[in-house]
This record gives structure tokens, sequence and C-alpha cells, in this order.
């Protein structure tokens, strides 16, 4: 490639961390990528990945701004600070108020972004890196890229909650789903691996990872997802409960005493893999544990199976019919073991495990997993950082407008 071609920086800042790439405008593969992690803390340090080799060191400061300035550090120590065009950054949860990507206009916009109430762990952080980057790059257009978007194309009958019909019109409670970009991402590469018709074609994709989520996507465009308001609904994750009865946490709040903050950290930080298993929020943790016979273990993972085979199915029915299912994230990307008891639950939609195969696809592979044609089982990993990096580059004008 030129050496002198742009590039856009692309930012994924959390609450503790802030993760990066680097892309060249409409190449597929980053020129470098990292992630500072433990932001706030004296261990705070900054791993960047880029020539083949992963370069770790201390942060000072240790906050996200201290993760930029070292980011900008190694970019003008590459020679690639003048080459920046544009920075692109992930956001979680845009409301109904942003629907698809687009440019950050002013501090306003940066600040209601923060604020939204929807994702309170994610939110916050992802202004924090905007407005480092701005300070970084004063004169750069920064886009945002919103998780949310991809399911903007539900329709009320999936969207909507059975309640008072004055919270949604007053508070705009409904579902918005999350891991849009992933699933968005992940649904076209594979209808392209598949040669499926885009126009005329039915996907569900599985993004499993300490967040989870399902989704159905019909002819590239989601009719239904798993999470709801908040990434707290639907499959079983690393430390979240997904669906859970609300009497459940009624009673629980009765004979524990814990208000509404308790009962919302026990849901989002205490349950799931974690507080089921006693043992970890990490499946490969457990699924060693399971494996060396520790019983609650296994009975853990055999939950999060069948939670994600009901969700398979109830997404079906959102379907005329069934191509694919896609496996993706940390633990649908890299776990034989998740993936073989998930299919074996799923013969009725007639999936049937190819276990050979199935077996030797992790670490970047894609690849299909089923004996069965149709539907397909297939293995995609995800890329949300090139999602992210094309909208921006279109955005700022470096790549032609999708027709």
């Amino acid at each position: 490639m030129p050496t002198s071609s742009p590039l856009i920086l692309v930012i994924n800042s959390g609450s503790s961390s802030l993760k990066f790439a680097i892309y060249p405008v409409g190449e597929r593969q980053p020129l470098a990528s990292g992630l500072a992690e433990r932001l706030g803390q004296s261990d705070a340090s900054i791993r960047i990945d880029v020539d083949g080799t992963k370069n770790k060191n201390p942060l000072t400061p240790t906050n996200h701004q201290g993760a930029v300035d070292a980011l900008m550090a190694f970019l003008k120590e590459r020679g690639w600070f003048e080459r920046v065009a544009a920075v692109g950054h992930r956001v979680v949860n845009g409301g109904e108020r942003f629907t698809e990507s687009c440019i950050v206009t002013d501090d306003a916009m940066i600040e209601e972004i923060g604020t939204c109430p929807f994702a309170p762990l994610h939110n916050p952080a992802h202004a924090i890196g905007m407005r480092a980057a701005v300070h970084a790059f004063p004169a750069l257009k920064q886009v945002a890229v919103f998780d949310t978007a991809f399911h903007q194309t539900m329709k009320p009958e999936a969207y909507l909650y059975a309640l008072p019909r004055k919270y949604y019109r007053d508070l705009g409670v409904r579902r918005y789903g999350a891991h849009g970009t992933s699933h968005r991402y992940v649904s076209g590469e594979t209808i392209r691996l598949l040669g499926l018709d885009p126009n005329d074609s039915g996907v569900v994709v599985c993004h499993l990872g300490n967040g989870s989520s399902a989704t159905a996507v019909l002819n590239g465009k989601c009719v239904d997802t798993s999470m709801g308001l908040t990434p707290l609904e639907g499959l079983v994750m690393g430390t979240r409960t997904g669906d859970v009865d609300y009497g459940a946490l009624a009673y629980i709040a009765k004979k524990t005493g814990l208000d509404v903050d308790g009962l919302e950290k026990m849901a989002n930080r205490e349950s799931g893999l974690l507080g089921l298993s006693e043992l970890s929020n990490d499946c490969r943790t457990l699924t060693e544990a399971a494996q060396a016979g520790n019983h609650q273990a296994e009975e853990t993972l055999d939950v999060f199976v069948f939670r994600l085979c009901r969700y398979i199915g109830a997404l079906t029915a959102a379907l005329p019919r069934l191509d694919a299912v896609a496996f993706t994230g940390g633990i649908g990307e890299n776990s034989a073991y998740i993936r073989a008891k998930t299919l074996k639950r799923l013969s009725a939609l007639g999936l049937d495990l190819d276990e050979e195969a199935n077996a030797t696809i992790f670490g970047g592979k894609s690849g299909i997993v089923s004996r069965s044609r149709k539907p397909v089982a297939i293995v995609v990993p995800t890329d949300e950082e090139r999602v992210i990096a094309e909208d921006t580059a279109r955005l700022a004008g470096l790549l032609p407008a999708k027709a």
C-alpha cells in the first residue's frame, strides 16, 4: 500500500480499558492494534501489536488520557500521526436518537452520548474516549458507530415491552439490543461465505462472550434480538443474569433488603456464569472444571447452552426460514465444547454436528461445523473494528457512500 495512504484510528473505550486499531483506508487488515487496560489503577498498561510483535509498557498517567497520549506517541514514532484522517468510536447505545453512524458534532453531543441511561457501564466511558481523541486530534472528524443502530430495523412487535405505553412514550423504555456492529458484520460475512442471496436469506447470529446476544437477520436486516433496554436481558452471560423473572428479583429484595442499586449490581456483576458456578465467569475455566468432573461447572454450562438453544429456536420463529446459524465472539469462535453441546440440542431445526470439523475451528478461523447444509452451522470471527473503520471512512468522505 502507498506509504502516504490515509489512516483511520478506531477507538473502543471502556470503563477501565481502551482498545484501538489503525486501518489504512479501504484495507481489511489493521496496521496495528492494541489494548490499554486497568485504567485508573497503579498497574495500568498498554499493549501494542504491530509487525507480528506485542509490546507492553506501563502507563503514566494511568487514565484514559494517558492511554490516548501513549497511542499518540506510538503514532508519531511510526510516522503515522500525520496520516490519521479520521477517528471512529464504538458506542454501545444510541437510544432512538442515534439510529445510524454519524459524525460527532460537538461536546454537547458527546455529553448526550455519555449520559445515555441505557448503558451505564459503557456509554460514559465512550464519552471519555471521545473527549481524549478530540483533544489529540482537534481538526479531524470523529465518528460514532452505535451498536444499537443495526437493531433499529426491528418492528414494534419485536421491540415493545408489554408495559404501560407511557413508559415507552415518555421514557423511551423499549428493547434496543446490543452487539449490533458484530451482528451486522457476521451476518454479512455468513451470507458472503455461504453464497446466500443477500436479498433472500435468514440467519441467526450468536455473539457469545462475557457479554452474549443472539440476533435474527432477514435479508441483511435485524428483525429480532435477545438483548433489551440494556445489555442485561437475554442469554446467560459472564456475570449477567440474562432473562430472569422480575418476581424473583422482588422476592430477593424483600428477603435480603437489597435496594434497586443493589439488585442492579447483583444482576450485572455477580450473576451469570460466575454466580451460578461459584467458580468463574470464564467459559474456559468452567469447561476445564466440567471436564474434570466439577458437577456445578457442568450444570452452569448446561444452563448457558439450554438458554442459547431456546433463543435460537425463538429467533428462528422471526424468520420465514433458517439458512444458517453463525457462532462468533470469544466463546463462539473458540469453544468447540459449547458449539458441540449447542448443536446436539438443535436437531429439531435440522442441524447436525460435524465433530471433526468443529474440533479444528478456533483462533480466528472460520468454517462450517455442521454436516447439514440447510441450515448450516458456521463459525465466523467478528471484526467490529473493521466495520467502524469503514463507516468512519465513508462519513469522513474517504470512501464512496453506500448505495
